[in-house]
């Protein structure tokens, strides 16, 4: 990182703050890639306009919506709350998921 840049005066803070732009970043393209998708599917009448933000869930899949976002939860939770280095968060799930790709 570039001392040019360096507003907060800590490194570390300097590159938490380029994740969160680049996070951010990344949410933004995501979001409107979908809304185009959902555009496009609107004018091909394949859905009715609304039909997204009007989605009622089925049992099954409400589950699966809802067991997908406590996971997230408590992946961010726990960076915040876990003890040991904060240069490593998640470092063992982390880890356990590089052996996964290459086992």
């Amino acid at each position: 990182m570039s001392n040019e840049f360096d507003y907060f005066g800590d490194p570390r803070s300097g590159k938490l703050f380029d994740l969160v732009l680049q996070l951010s970043t990344e949410l933004h393209v995501t979001r409107q890639r979908l809304r185009v998708v959902e555009a496009l599917l609107v004018r091909r009448d394949v859905l009715g306009a609304g039909d997204v933000d009007g989605f009622a869930p089925e049992k099954d899949e409400q589950q699966l919506l809802d067991s997908e976002r406590d996971a997230l939860l408590i992946r961010l939770m726990r960076i915040l709350t876990e003890d040991g280095p904060a240069e490593h968060p998640l470092r063992d799930q982390w880890e356990a998921a590089l052996r996964g790709k290459s086992g």
